[in-house]
């Protein structure tokens, strides 16, 4: 599995390498709190290292070997130090992406030399699920669909949108989920039309539409889908609004398959809506990949340089949005399969009024 890296560190003219990117560390070790842990990869194995708040959890958590730093100097320095004496010196890399400057420069001076920026080179190992993650990712997306069902008998004209939230991750947690996999979205009326309308105060009101873009984390992996109801009847518009994001959704999952391109499933959508003169509405791309991060590559969108494979696990969530009237999102979770997609996310599409 590690090969890659392996040939990546060698490319840059490394020999070891310090993971520090949270989902990195969490898919290399299996530590559930990794924004307290790092993995150093070198010629001598994979160990873990975190701190003495997690000698018990780390051991029962971790595939790897765990090393545990004391209180008489910074953790930068004990790595270093490792580095050093015991892996002989090898030249470190680092990964740039997530690496703050001043973690580079502390790596820089308690190593006496310049550590060597990386990029990708776990997070590619990330792209397709194994059939363990890709299970893990269908009961997050199970659960989803069952709080999905049950808000549906909640929602009622003058609830607050932060209570439907609410009630949805009460949901999510006592059906098995660590909690929501994002800050919840609750978007109702002219809210509609805020893509990351994160729920606020608003009442709900009769005649709205109600955008629901949310998801259950299980094992540190995250579901994401978005339904957008109605409460009672709305306008003839904004049914004709529903329906062209729905066809142009459902004619992007069907353009979903291997060898696919990110930018060029997301023309599909666009250019359905496009037709329905409505292209200039969709604000953002098409979809994301998702696992151990709500939003990671592959991506869906026009400047994807993205290709599909099977086992990538990906959404497809148009959307349009008019500001000072309303938004519809649709969005499923997808599996890509040898033959196109599975859907993970089984909840009804249909325009549904509550």
């Amino acid at each position: 599995m590690l090969a890659p890296v392996w040939e990546g560190l060698r490319a840059a003219g490394a020999d070891a390498l310090l993971v520090t990117h949270p989902a990195n560390v969490r898919y290399l070790s299996g530590f559930s709190s990794p924004e307290d842990g790092r993995v150093l990869l070198s010629d001598k194995g994979l160990q873990l290292w975190t701190d003495g708040r997690y000698i018990q959890q780390a051991r029962e958590e971790s595939r790897l070997e765990v090393v545990i730093t004391d209180t008489g100097s910074t953790w930068v320095e004990q790595l270093c130090t490792h580095v050093k004496d015991v892996l002989g010196g090898p030249r470190l890399a680092f990964e740039a992406e997530s690496t703050p400057y001043a973690l580079f420069a502390e790596l820089r001076e308690a190593l006496g030399s310049e550590p060597v920026p990386t990029k990708g080179l776990v997070s590619e190992l990330r792209l397709v699920k194994s059939p363990a993650e890709i299970a893990t990712l269908r009961e997050a997306a199970r659960i989803t669909d069952e709080a999905f069902a049950h808000i549906l008998d909640v929602i009622r004209p003058g609830l607050r949108e932060v209570d439907v939230a609410l009630e949805l991750e009460r949901f999510m947690r006592r059906a098995g989920a660590e909690g929501a996999s994002f800050a919840i979205i609750v978007a109702s009326g002219v809210r509609s039309a805020m893509p990351h309308g994160v729920a606020s105060s608003k009442p709900l009101a009769r005649g709205e539409l109600v955008t629901l873009d949310f998801g259950a984390k299980v094992a540190g992996y995250h579901a994401d889908m978005t339904r957008t109801v109605a409460l009672g009847e709305v306008s003839e518009a904004h049914e004709r609004l529903y329906d062209a994001v729905l066809r142009a959704q459902e004619a992007a999952l069907a353009a979903v398959a291997p060898n696919a391109e990110g930018r060029a499933v997301d023309a599909v959508a666009r250019d359905s809506l496009a037709a329905a003169g409505l292209a200039e509405g969709f604000t953002h791309g098409l979809g994301h990949g998702v696992g151990l991060e709500v939003h990671e590559r592959p991506r869906l969108s026009r400047l994807s340089q993205d290709t599909l494979r099977p086992g990538m696990v990906v959404t497809v969530e148009p959307g349009v949005y008019r500001p000072g009237d309303a938004g519809v999102r649709i969005e499923d979770l997808v599996v890509v399969t040898d033959a196109g997609c599975e859907r993970l996310s089984g909840s009804p599409k249909a325009l549904l009024r509550l």
